[in-house]
């Protein structure tokens, strides 16, 4: 009796894993490159509704907001946003309006006019994050 036994054979199953391997080893990348993208894609969306706030505060009230929070106290924002790159809402690096001394003798207070990314990180396109 010289029948066969089912199953695969030691090629057959060599040959599949190395088609897995192969097919997973094309795919890898393209996840963390798609990961990364959507990341940017956060920050970018973020940086634009927090810009759009901090001038819709200026033009509500004449004066620039003191922080971010600034903007949550005053019921702008739900909640200051988590940076997608550092994974917090406090690391965000606030750029403060410049005041003449004008502006300095009659006690003016320095608000925030601009908002970047505190990351040290380059995007996909070479730039560094913080300079978004």
């Amino acid at each position: 009796m010289t029948g066969k036994r089912p199953g695969f054979t030691l090629i057959e199953l060599i040959i599949v894993f190395a088609l897995i391997g192969i097919l997973v080893g094309l795919g890898l990348p393209q996840y963390k490159n798609a990961t990364r993208k959507a990341r940017e894609a956060v920050l970018k969306e973020n940086l634009f509704q927090l810009r759009k706030l901090i001038d819709q505060y200026y033009s509500d009230k004449e004066k620039r907001p003191a922080s971010l929070q600034a903007l949550v106290d005053e019921g702008y924002l739900r909640a200051v946003p988590v940076d997608p790159f550092t994974k917090s809402a406090s690391t965000w690096r606030e750029i403060p309006e410049e005041l003449t001394e004008d502006d300095i003798l009659r006690g003016a207070i320095q608000g925030i006019v601009d908002v970047h990314s505190g990351s040290q990180e380059k995007g996909l396109d070479g730039t560094l994050y913080n300079t978004w």
